[in-house]
């Protein structure tokens, strides 16, 4: 690939792939407990948390671009404490794009690992509880195994969400070369620039490949996983 495209492409696609990876893995554990929380548990404000979580997917994500910047950008006083306190920085790093995307992305993982949770039988859940088992232990044996299908199609549908984020990412880091111009980013950049069609096709039609193989694998895994649990692929 790094003979078919240049430097600044190839710089591109590295640093999609950067983002999504760091923004799957680090939303990972939230997603888990956020989606075992809403299946699981009856709370006060459980239909607010579920709006929260939502409201990307509905929002425009030029708006969820902005409010990061309102509260992480550098004179924002939250982004200002975290970079002379403990010196992170998002806004205009590459760490910003990853944050946006896993946020753009959450959504989907969440809803992924919720629906495997609601469909793991709370009956056996049960059973172990009375025999002794810690709810920690529980879920480690039992229900984690049991929505290992949902949760490899959720990090994956997480991971292709990211990969392609534009709107939240281009407001919150902007398009710096080498620093946050991500994959969809240097599509709109080669596309203002005189000449710059060809690099632009050559971005899409990987941006297409990444897709297409996401959610290939997302099929796989998922099958792979469910033929290991013992399960049917009619009941999967």
């Amino acid at each position: 690939m790094t003979g078919w495209l240049g430097p600044e492409e190839w710089q591109a696609v590295a640093l999609s792939l950067r983002v999504a990876l760091w923004a799957t893995v680090a939303s990972l554990p939230f997603g888990i407990f956020v989606a075992y929380a809403l299946a699981r548990w009856r709370f006060p404000g459980r239909q607010v948390l579920n709006g929260l979580v939502h409201l990307p997917l509905i929002l425009p994500p030029v708006v969820t671009g902005y409010i990061l910047l309102l509260v992480l950008g550098t004179n924002a006083p939250i982004g200002r404490w975290l970079s002379e306190a403990l010196g992170i920085e998002f806004a205009f790093r590459w760490t910003g794009a990853a944050l946006a995307a896993a946020i753009m992305a959450f959504p989907l993982m969440v809803r992924a690992i919720r629906l495997s949770i609601e469909a793991v039988d709370p009956k056996l859940e049960q059973a172990a509880a009375t025999l002794g088992a810690s709810r920690f232990r529980i879920f480690r044996t039992i229900t984690l195994p049991m929505i290992l299908p949902g949760l490899l199609t959720g990090m994956i549908l997480s991971f292709a969400k990211a990969m392609g984020e534009f709107g939240a990412t281009i407001t919150f880091v902007s398009n710096i070369p080498g620093q946050t111009r991500t994959l969809p980013s240097a599509i709109y950049a080669f596309l203002q620039v005189p000449g710059g069609e060809a690099s632009a096709l050559r971005l899409v039609v990987v941006s297409v490949v990444i897709a297409l193989g996401a959610l290939a694998l997302s099929e796989w895994l998922a099958r792979r996983a469910a033929a290991r649990l013992g399960l049917s692929e009619g009941r999967t």
